[in-house]
């Protein structure tokens, strides 16, 4: 059984070498050994397993069922995915992952897609055995991880091992308070581009104009299957449309289109914290932004080499034509303490794929100059 009580760490999320300890201890349960690259600064990616099931809807548990027990009644069809296997948009698709977690009764965990995910429209989400949340662990939750997976606008191949969601622990309370960000950003500057404003986290806002000849990007409609494992193998035109500035730096979104756009500010997270995008306010216009979530430590910030990385954001419109201007307001950064400093910051020196970004698509695209 896993160690069921508090440890002598103090509150907050759980850095890489706190995170391996816990693979040791078998708190992470892993179905096969971790890959070299698998633990981030201060998150863990999730793996798929051998079998996706196509499902008719998506679905929770709720606190009487399991995953399985549901798939029983909700299953169409299996696929196997360990050599490889396209999943089709429009469906949904549940996934075992390789991943489970014995947790200790003091920390919980919450779950993200990674960022290239969020970047070809693949709206994932992470069930639990009896959750009634997506995304949400409980602590002291023993059991299995699966993954929803639903593409929205590209079919994409996937096989066992793909990597399409990462996970984050958390020990008590880690969430800064507007002063205490404010303090933060006293020291470290949070934000730099425009001016910085807190109210329940840093807001962030979407540029339109500053990005020369290019301020976006629009999902090309009925395009090829993109390979989740691949990088730089897809080129940009062949999938996306080139968005020119407009002027008075106004963009209609039109309904169902998927846009790749980026923040007017360029932020920084200290190597001593993590951060969270989450939405702004549903009801501030007929959009939706889609975020990856998860910013680790050291994204965009001098002590892992950076000089502010601007904030990616994945936009829809809902169900009429909605007019978003430069400048406003669409998400809010939230700061979060770490328990300890990772071993290693998000950047270069691992590998990472976005420091230093500004305007930039997913890791399977070949450098766009035009």
């Amino acid at each position: 059984m896993a160690e069921k009580q508090a440890g002598t760490s103090p509150s907050g999320i759980l850095p890489d070498h706190m995170i391996s300890r816990m693979i040791a201890n078998r708190q992470i349960v892993m179905g096969r050994d971790p890959d070299h690259d698998q633990i981030q600064p201060a998150s863990l990616d999730l793996r798929l397993g051998r079998t996706a099931y196509r499902v008719r809807a998506s679905f929770l548990p709720g606190a009487g069922r399991t995953v399985q027990e549901c798939l029983k009644g909700f299953s169409l069809h299996e696929v196997d995915i360990r050599e490889g296997a396209v999943l089709e948009t429009g469906c949904v698709y549940i996934v075992p992952l390789l991943e489970a977690l014995r947790l200790p009764d003091h920390l919980a965990a919450d779950t993200n897609p990674k960022s290239s995910t969020g970047r070809l429209d693949i709206f994932t989400r992470v069930i639990a055995d009896h959750a009634r949340a997506f995304d949400k662990i409980e602590a002291g939750y023993e059991g299995p991880l699966y993954l929803e997976i639903s593409p929205r606008t590209f079919p994409i191949l996937v096989r066992t091992g793909s990597r399409l969601s990462q996970i984050r622990f958390r020990r008590g309370l880690a969430r800064l308070d507007d002063t205490t960000l404010r303090d933060l950003h006293a020291r470290e500057v949070l934000a730099v581009g425009a001016e910085p404003r807190i109210d329940a986290g840093l807001l962030v806002s979407v540029d339109l104009t500053g990005f020369g000849e290019t301020v976006g990007f629009r999902a090309r409609r009925h395009a090829s299957v993109i390979d989740v494992d691949k990088r730089d193998a897809c080129d940009v035109l062949d999938f996306w449309d080139v968005l020119k500035p407009q002027k008075g730096g106004a963009l209609i979104l039109d309904p169902n289109e998927f846009y790749i756009l980026a923040s007017k500010e360029a932020v920084h997270v200290p190597p001593d914290h993590a951060a969270e995008m989450v939405p702004f306010d549903p009801l501030v216009g007929e959009f939706r932004v889609h975020y990856a979530g998860f910013f680790d430590p050291g994204f965009g910030h001098s002590a892992a080499g950076g000089t502010g990385s601007r904030a990616v954001l994945e936009v829809r419109s809902r169900e009429v034509p909605f007019i978003l201007e430069d400048g406003q307001t669409v998400g809010r950064l939230v700061y979060e303490r770490l328990a300890e400093k990772p071993k290693a910051l998000y950047g270069t020196g691992i590998g990472s794929n976005y420091q230093a970004q500004g305007l930039k698509l997913s890791k399977h695209f070949r450098a766009y100059s035009g």
